[in-house]
């Protein structure tokens, strides 16, 4: 899955003749995941159609503060455009507007954007050899470095002019592969292993019948996702669940039973930075499973249960540099329970839930939790998506330990 799958991306096109990459380059990006929306300038149009780059968006295209056909003119908001995108890419990104972005000069809706925007700018030039060379062109770059923009290279190669040189915009593939391994370098969790428990654990009755309950495992599943997305290399070790996660950061193993999840949380957890065991671990199994199924007899029947190993208080006695964080699930004396938690598993962080609250608990698609720390701090949080709770989750770990 790419770094720019979901990411909102405002394209922004300038009036040169490399204009007729933009429509390559709008595919690129919705061919991983992204959702684009193009604003250009008039003298783009005479390079490429807006239709074309409508048609290929799926959105809108912009190129004036009011729709020139509408006889209401209505306003076309260069601030909420701006602040839609998760990423502004302005290319090709010409000498004049160039200099506009540095000088701060605003005649037209693609530099009101760019004033505009609080997300992260590239811009890719493109313009004739001589133009590259000018003494105000480096300026331009440099200036722009000073306010965070990020420069695309140009390439070298036979220019419209007919000369040879440096002033080719870079390819589309390459302008989204820059894009992509620029924002995985900065991600908070580079080069970070995450070893993940989800779901619930089944413990064998008989080969039919089971101990289990009804934990989903999707809060631990979003968790993954988001890991993965923030750059860590995620180990999730799933008990039975339907939740299915496709990424290429995520090594999905399924197991059934706690002894099996503990065998796997234990041959990765030296080798991890940060360990979150989400998972719904069954405190008791069967003492005895019979080979066969248990016929059903008249009166009661009596099922033998012996305690299940603890996965995390015993990962919290042999952890060194980890950072572990458990989950707790009450529904009386919470915090107090989830206080005790901490001390006795030896925790970095527990993740604190109760079934008594609204929008919380198993098979939800919402949950509500409260973050308690080692040194008893709590930070609760409103009922959010679970994929949102993930964030909130690994937001206070960075700040916990990477900030």
């Amino acid at each position: 899955m790419s770094v720019l799958s979901g990411k909102h991306i405002l394209l922004g096109v300038t009036g040169g003749i490399a204009a007729y990459k933009a429509t390559f380059l709008v595919r690129e990006f919705i061919k991983k995941g992204a959702e684009v929306k193009v604003v250009m300038t008039e003298a783009a149009k005479e390079f490429v159609t807006p239709l074309t780059l409508s048609t290929l968006s799926k959105n809108e295209v912009y190129s004036s503060f009011t729709n020139e056909e509408d006889n209401n003119a209505q306003w076309n908001n260069h601030v909420e455009l701006a602040l839609w995108a998760d990423l502004f890419v302005i290319a090709p990104a010409t000498a004049n507007t160039l200099s506009k972005m540095a000088n701060g000069t605003c005649d037209n809706i693609l530099l009101a954007c760019y004033l505009s925007a609080k997300c992260p700018v590239y811009f890719a030039p493109a313009m004739d050899l001589d133009m590259y060379k000018h003494p105000s062109t480096p300026q331009s770059f440099e200036k722009l470095a000073t306010f965070g923009n990020i420069k695309i290279e140009a390439g070298y190669g036979e220019l419209a002019s007919g000369l040879v040189g440096q002033g080719r915009m870079a390819e589309p593939d390459e302008i989204a592969v820059f894009i992509e391994n620029d924002i995985s370098e900065k991600l908070p969790l580079k080069g970070k292993k995450v070893v993940l428990t989800a779901g619930p654990t089944y413990e064998a009755i008989d080969p039919v019948r089971f101990i289990g309950n009804h934990s989903s495992g999707k809060m631990g599943f979003a968790i993954a996702k988001v890991a993965a997305s923030l750059g860590a290399q995620v180990t999730l070790i799933s008990g039975p669940s339907h939740q299915q996660l496709e990424h290429s950061s995520v090594n999905v193993i399924r197991v059934t039973s706690a002894a099996q999840m503990y065998e796997q949380a234990h041959l990765f957890f030296n080798d991890c930075d940060i360990a979150i065991l989400s998972a719904a671990v069954a405190d008791y199994r069967p003492a005895t499973v019979a080979t066969q199924k248990i016929k059903k007899k008249e009166g009661e029947m009596t099922i033998k249960l012996e305690k299940t190993l603890d996965i995390l208080a015993s990962l919290g006695k042999i952890k060194q540099k980890q950072f572990l964080v458990g989950f707790a699930l009450e529904t009386q004396n919470e915090v107090e329970n989830a206080k005790i938690k901490i001390k006795k598993k030896n925790l970095d962080l527990i993740v604190l839930n109760s079934l008594n609250d609204k929008g919380a608990g198993f098979a939800a698609d919402t949950n509500k939790v409260t973050l308690i720390d080692a040194d008893n701090k709590a930070y609760p949080f409103s009922v959010k998506p679970k994929e949102d709770v993930a964030h909130d989750i690994l937001e206070h770990i960075i700040k916990t330990i990477y900030v």
